[in-house]
């Protein structure tokens, strides 16, 4: 099995969002990612996708784009970004997924020697408009990765932690947070994030730190195509 992962398809949902108002590089943007994918992924690899995964609202919108997803290659995991606001029951979304992926929340899952985990994440604590309301969901986030690092320490630990986020685990100057230290604390060794976007992805870190190696994943960073994970 090989791992591949990308985020932040931002499928259209229902919605009619055109990406080319986010540049003229993301024109067909999703039919560069299937040709790439269909080149790439063989039906035993498995492709990771955390987060902003369609713009649908509602998960009857959503099915469009989960459906999109479920016939390409491969088995495929996904985590909910902060723009998937179709995601509502964690249950619905793997019943939508069927047999061909996995919806990971609060949990883990193994795909040949690694173990998946993951949650969100968000805004980590340092930036100038960081709120109270910020950190609430930043220490929610917390402990929902916690809860994801146990579960896969529990059920498998032979295997090596694979952490997946939305957002990236710490602040524009790369300072510690809950998410690093838990990643210490568990032996994490991989992690792959999203959210980062056009000038934005000039603040993302890449490589490793204190043993841990971090990358983006984000579609338009990696100019729509999949990442192969080792």
């Amino acid at each position: 099995m090989r791992l591949f992962a990308i985020s932040d398809l931002h499928l259209p949902g229902g919605q009619g969002k055109d990406m080319d108002m986010f540049g003229l590089h993301w024109g067909d943007h999703w039919e560069k990612i299937k040709a790439d994918w269909w080149g790439k992924v063989g039906q035993d690899d498995a492709v990771l996708i955390p987060g902003d995964i369609s713009w649908a609202m509602t998960m009857d919108q959503a099915r469009e784009d989960l459906n999109a997803i479920r016939e390409l290659p491969g088995y495929k995991v996904l985590l909910r970004g902060n723009h998937d606001y179709w995601w509502g029951s964690v249950t619905r979304v793997r019943e939508a997924l069927g047999k061909q992926g996995y919806a990971l929340q609060n949990d883990a899952i193994a795909l040949g020697d690694w173990v998946i985990c993951g949650s969100r994440g968000w805004s980590c604590p340092g930036k100038s408009d960081y709120t109270a309301d910020d950190e609430r969901i930043y220490r929610r986030e917390g402990e929902r990765m916690r809860l994801s690092l146990k579960d896969a320490a529990r059920r498998f630990p032979d295997k090596s932690p694979l952490v997946m986020m939305h957002f990236p685990p710490f602040n524009d100057r790369q300072d510690a947070s809950v998410f690093t230290e838990l990643f210490a604390e568990y032996g994490v060794r991989q992690v792959l994030y999203g959210h980062l976007h056009g000038p934005g992805s000039a603040l993302a870190f890449e490589g490793e730190r204190n043993g841990c190696t971090y990358r983006l994943v984000s579609c338009d960073y990696l100019h729509f195509t999949l990442a192969e994970i080792f």
